[in-house]
């Protein structure tokens, strides 16, 4: 296992296999010791280092839940996930990135009555100073019912719901990912979403440690550094989401290089501009195509190995082995291939429920078990999941619903456009219009009617042409980089 510094150029820090159950076994003993028991959610709010993974091992080992928290989160909302929570224990580094996560977590102690213990990690973790009781441990070896992980939503819709998963149902969406992705003892994988996230935890460190192979973390991200880790380790497989991609292939152009043994690319949270996905198979040398997953449900859905290159990266792909999909109408009835409805998946990795919210967990399943994404899609007659936008996304216009995702891949295209998110902005007369919020690329030049005089170009209906345009520096996005649209469409009702 590796641990990369943002810099280039730097050795990363590096532990092997017999140091990793080690220090997983000391730190389970001072859990342990500190009270933490079976069922306790053991908080750590750390970037990607060596440290996340020993201690998320040592609270498996223990039965206790891991409940892994975002770096960028502050007091607002490590008040209210630590009071959803009642954990006993936080872990966090001293600081990072100039933040001094010591005094916050100090500070929030003082506030929370349930949170005994705060722990802070420096230059060295003071949990692995205690020997290992293997019996103490061995005696609390959980069952794979039992509660493993508890994972706040990162709130792309607004408040964070802590979303619970058990050992087994992690285990066997990790057993699935890898069958499907064809990956083995060969591989090495690549880690640059954050650890406190699905996308890291389940489908980095977790299919890593599986798999028995090599993962390779960034503590912050960075192109340069990025692109040369996975240079210097031989990395085969990456799943991220489409900045990453991105990042990666502008890195590769300038540098005139391939990475060396790098298969696959899984590109998730956002849809893969058409134009990116191309210039990513030929320049990066990997197969590169999308995928469909959530926190609740894990990874329902994904291209595969050896697919066309057009299907790959124009769709999420097909079911995983065990997962069905369908589409359904308003009233939860199945429409055939090819229409447009509500997304819904059936899956053996669903989550078990909201943390203290059974209310949201009964609107979030359906009466025959199935988990309502939220999402718009398609599927076509071969089980290619298309999805074509959220259903809060939806734009009514005057009784026309604007097809928001189609739109948003032609401006993509569009050689000014770097990034595009489409919202509804009230209006009285329609009830709602379309804004069109854009990052310009390097160089690019757009203005609202030339925005026009392209979609006209392209013969889109005059009633989808976004009625607004805001030229912006960066998109509001949530830590795994999807876009908050409701940060958006906040700002543009304002």
């Amino acid at each position: 296992m590796y641990e990369f510094p943002a810099a280039g150029g730097a050795l990363p820090r590096q532990l092997s296999w017999s140091q990793l159950t080690a220090g997983a076994n000391r730190t389970a003993t001072a859990l342990l010791a500190l009270g933490v028991e079976p069922g306790d959610a053991v908080s750590y709010q750390l970037p990607n280092r060596l440290e996340f993974v020993t201690i998320s091992l040592a609270a498996l080992k223990i039965g206790a839940v891991c409940e892994p928290l975002m770096p960028i989160f502050r007091e607002r909302e490590l008040r209210f996930m630590l009071r959803q929570s009642a954990a006993r224990v936080l872990i966090v580094p001293d600081c990072f990135r100039g933040c001094d996560h010591r005094a916050i977590a100090l500070g929030l102690q003082a506030e929370l009555p349930d949170l005994e213990h705060v722990i802070v990690l420096g230059e060295t973790n003071p949990l692995e100073c205690a020997a290992p009781d293997h019996a103490a441990i061995a005696a609390r070896r959980p069952a794979p019912e039992q509660t493993a992980q508890l994972l706040f939503t990162s709130g792309s819709t607004g408040e964070p719901k802590g979303v619970l998963h058990s050992h087994g149902t992690l285990s066997q969406a990790a057993a699935a990912h890898i069958r499907h992705f064809g990956l083995d003892g060969d591989d090495v994988v690549y880690v640059p979403s954050p650890l406190a996230h699905q996308t890291g935890f389940l489908y980095g460190m977790w299919i890593a440690l599986a798999l028995g192979v090599p993962q390779v973390l960034h503590g912050v991200w960075d192109a340069h550094a990025g692109f040369d880790a996975i240079q210097r380790t031989g990395v085969t497989f990456v799943q991220a989401a489409t900045p990453f991609l991105a990042d990666l292939v502008r890195v590769a152009r300038e540098r005139e290089q391939t990475p060396a043994r790098l298969r696959t690319f899984v590109a998730t949270g956002a849809a893969i501009p058409r134009d990116l996905a191309r210039d990513a198979r030929a320049i990066l040398g990997a197969e590169v195509g999308g995928a469909w997953g959530s926190t609740e449900s894990c990874l329902g859905a994904g291209f595969a190995p050896g697919d066309p290159p057009e299907l790959a990266w124009s769709t999420d792909g097909r079911a995983l082995d065990g997962v069905q999909l369908r589409i359904v109408d308003e009233l939860g009835r199945e429409l055939p291939a090819g229409a447009e409805g509500n997304f819904e998946v059936l899956t053996p990795y669903v989550f078990d429920g909201y943390l203290n919210r059974p209310e949201l967990t009964a609107e979030a399943l359906t009466a025959d078990g199935w988990y309502r994404t939220g999402d718009l899609g398609r599927i076509d007659a071969d089980g290619y999941l298309r999805i074509t936008g959220r259903v809060k996304d939806v734009i009514n216009r005057g009784g026309e619903k604007v097809p928001v995702a189609e739109i948003e891949q032609l401006l993509y295209e569009h050689p000014a456009v770097r990034e595009v998110a489409i919202v509804a902005m009230p209006d009285e007369r329609l009830g709602e219009r379309a804004c069109a919020f854009v990052v310009l690329a390097p160089g690019g030049e757009l203005d609202f009617a030339s925005m026009q005089a392209y979609l006209d170009a392209e013969r889109v209906a005059k009633a989808y042409w976004p009625e607004r345009l805001e030229l912006v520096e960066a998109m509001p996005r949530t830590p795994s980089g999807k876009i908050q649209k409701f940060v958006l469409r906040d700002r543009v009702a304002s």
